[in-house]
């Protein structure tokens, strides 16, 4: 990561002021990490996007799946999951930022192990469903 030439970062502080804000603080990371962190972001936004996209999937098309309540259930779980992963993805991505900024390690992401609990528990009720029907 190159930081910024001294004469940069005098101007950016000074034009912003003491409340600069987080994206500019810090030395600005290499390209290519950024954008390796946005296309990251992209990928947990297109998997909240899945999720809800299953969530209209079940209602709409999969009558035969099981009750009423329990396919409306399983729906509104998909989208909770996908609107919650969608600001969740925004949080990660931002503390990725922050971190390569001030060059310190990236923070932990507890979002692998609840999406691959989420994706486990959603198949073991689809194929209950599956089964029983």
């Amino acid at each position: 990561m190159k930081p910024l030439a001294p004469e940069l970062a005098d101007a950016r502080t000074s034009r912003r002021g003491a409340s600069t804000k987080w994206w500019h603080a810090g030395t600005r990371p290499d390209y290519r990490f950024s954008l390796a962190n946005e296309r990251t972001f992209l990928a947990w936004i297109r998997t909240a996007l899945a999720l809800i996209a299953g969530a209209i999937g079940i209602d709409q098309f999969a009558s035969h799946l099981a009750t009423p309540p329990l396919r409306l259930a399983l729906s509104l779980c998909l989208l909770a999951v996908g609107g919650l992963l969608g600001g969740l993805a925004y949080r990660r991505w931002a503390g990725a930022e922050r971190a390569m900024r001030h060059d310190e390690d990236l923070p932990r992401s507890l979002l692998l192990p609840l999406m691959a609990l989420v994706v486990t528990l959603i198949a073991v009720v689809l194929a209950g469903f599956v089964i029983s029907g």
